[in-house]
């Protein structure tokens, strides 16, 4: 079954693009204005993402099996509440390189990942995705 994701923002260039998963979309929103602070780190992580830089204390390939590689976290106020937002990365019509926010995951405990979050992971993986562009 396909899942819908909107087109929250796009890079300078066009080639890039966040996108929200339409069924989590209020979740995650009302997570990202929560307050200034989850706002503030979200552009940032946004900002570096779309610019196509890479820095893999905020934003990291989810590595828990050889098979999947489709699957990044972003990582907010690590050492603190280490929330994260579980995205698919996929290039559409062989040109927009999107990364969905798919699910949020709040206040990750442990440096390993537990069966839960494995599970999780494996769940975002299996998404299949129509992007809704303006």
């Amino acid at each position: 079954m396909k899942r819908k994701a909107f087109v929250l923002k796009y890079s300078e260039t066009g080639e890039r693009a966040i996108c929200i998963d339409s069924e989590n979309a209020e979740q995650i929103l009302n997570y990202l204005q929560q307050d200034e602070r989850h706002r503030k780190k979200f552009r940032f992580i946004t900002d570096i993402i779309l610019s196509g830089l890479k820095n893999t204390n905020l934003y990291d390939k989810e590595n828990i099996n050889k098979g999947l590689k489709n699957v990044t976290a972003m990582k907010f106020f690590k050492g603190q509440e280490n929330d994260r937002i579980y995205c698919q990365e996929k290039r559409v019509n062989n040109k927009l390189y999107v990364i969905i926010c798919s699910e949020l995951f709040t206040k990750k405990k442990s440096q390993s990942n537990t069966n839960k979050l494995k599970n999780l992971i494996n769940k975002v993986s299996k998404y299949e995705y129509e992007i809704e562009e303006d």
